[in-house]
């Protein structure tokens, strides 16, 4: 797929470009973005260089990861980094970040709504997963604001510097969000499916 820009009422998503390396590096020396991602740590140039080089347009061209930078709709600084990738028949996960100085001002979670919308009405997405290691409460409560359902606790399901640690696990339904679902959804008996 050729790299798509999305726009919010207040922000501008678009694939980065080697014109976004030195802010990519900069705001990846942020202890916390280093600490609640899978990102090498200490965060290096070359790392930058490697993820805006190969890892983002590899991604968009063999379909397995959209990554976006995010940034104010009519222009500014480099506000977050936010991707969905392709795990699983049907299912995509999303991941994000946003740089200190930008946070607690509901960004992400716009990001978050719009990304879902489009992998929902463009990808053909029937459920979009985020996970988070225990304990990052922060992208937690992004997930929670946007409207994602807390599933449970993965034991030992993410590998981060060297150690398995448990992730939280929750999810997006297209009627979730009053969208049609590619494929119908049966919940169990007894229950009632979510926009009906």
């Amino acid at each position: 797929m050729e790299p798509v820009t999305l726009t919010t009422e207040r922000l501008l998503l678009r694939t980065f470009s080697p014109a976004d390396t030195e802010e990519v590096y900069a705001a990846c020396q942020d202890p916390e973005i280093q600490r609640w991602t899978t990102m090498p740590s200490p965060y290096a140039r070359a790392d930058a260089e490697g993820f805006i080089g190969r890892m983002v347009p590899d991604g968009w061209r063999l379909d397995m990861e959209y990554t976006f930078s995010v940034r104010p709709r009519e222009g500014g600084p480099l506000l977050a980094a936010t991707s969905l990738h392709h795990p699983r028949a049907g299912s995509w996960e999303i991941g994000f970040w946003t740089g200190k100085e930008h946070r607690g001002r509901g960004y992400m979670t716009e990001t978050v709504h719009a990304l879902a919308h489009w992998a929902f009405t463009r990808l053909g997405c029937n459920r979009l997963e985020w996970r988070a290691e225990v304990g990052n409460t922060a992208s937690r409560a992004v997930a929670e604001k946007a409207g994602f359902t807390m599933e449970g606790t993965l034991r030992a399901a993410l590998l981060n510097k060297g150690t398995l640690r448990d992730t939280w696990i929750a999810s997006l339904l297209p009627s979730d969000l009053d969208l049609t679902s590619p494929q119908p959804y049966l919940p169990p008996a007894g229950t009632t499916p979510p926009g009906a």
